[in-house]
């Protein structure tokens, strides 16, 4: 995105330089946001449960700079790589221990971990608490132990991925990001004048690894996509991306408190 013109005049993002701590960075739309902010100069710090995945990532994208990994030719620093399980409790202040104890602070939070687990009528009590965990209460959490720090830079951000608010059927895992919705909103009145901004981003149909799960082969999301997508197909972890890191950025700084659907006009409501 880096020295993208827009009427006739070159955008910075005011990004160079910028930590950014992305949850669920192992896979999909969390991996393409690293990718997007490391071309922008962000230093980040790498949160899933498989850390493995994570050291890749951040060798690729330390690599992938002008200087490669020599810092003094231009190279980008080595993403800060962390496991947690973001259903524990404890896990955000030990995070922010680590980023602090690191970076010394942090700009900006990007709540991508979540999952959806099936719907139904009838759910089971645990899965009811599990998909809360994970889809609310971990964003939450992890919104409130970082904001110290967030607020301490001037421009902080905060933006949760959410899913869809257009109910199939019984969704514990949509009565979750509902509340993360909600919640988010609040937060962005109370944050603002510190300035802090709360956005969240709702992915419909993203060609990722969790989407392939339900739906593996081309053949089935063009299925999918011909009757309720009326871009036509699912999109990208990439395009999904491209807004995150907007709002993530300097020129975003009037935006809060909104929620953006990237979906190619799946949605019906408005």
């Amino acid at each position: 995105m880096r020295g993208h013109r827009i009427y006739g005049g070159p955008v910075d993002l005011e990004l160079a330089g910028r930590r950014a701590l992305i949850t669920g960075a192992s896979a999909g739309i969390g991996r393409a946001t690293a990718r997007l902010l490391a071309a922008e100069g962000a230093q980040l710090v790498l949160v899933a449960r498989r850390l493995d995945a994570l050291e890749t990532l951040a060798a690729e994208l330390e690599a992938s700079g002008p200087g490669g990994t020599d810092l003094e030719a231009g190279g980008r620093p080595r993403p800060l790589c962390l496991a947690a399980d973001l259903t524990d409790p404890d896990a955000p202040a030990r995070l922010r221990e680590q980023v602090t104890d690191r970076l010394g602070g942090l700009d900006i939070l990007i709540n991508n971990a979540g999952r959806a687990e099936p719907a139904g009528v009838t759910l089971d009590e645990a899965l009811w608490r599990s998909q809360f965990e994970l889809n609310f209460h971990a964003k939450r959490r992890l919104a409130e132990e970082f904001l110290p720090l967030l607020a301490a830079g001037g421009q902080g951000r905060v933006i949760n991925l959410v899913g869809i608010l257009e109910p199939f059927g019984v969704s514990a895992a949509q009565a979750a990001v509902a509340a993360c919705v909600l919640w988010a909103k609040g937060l962005a009145r109370v944050v603002a004048d510190r300035q802090v901004t709360v956005n969240c981003v709702a992915p419909g149909r993203i060609d990722s690894e969790q989407i392939r799960a339900h739906f593996p082969t081309r053949e089935a999301q063009q299925e999918f996509a011909r009757g309720l997508i009326p871009a036509g197909r699912f999109g990208t972890a990439e395009e999904a991306a491209a807004l995150i890191v907007f709002l993530a950025s300097g020129p975003a700084r009037y935006i809060t408190g909104d929620t953006f659907t990237v979906d190619g006009g799946m949605h019906r409501s408005i």
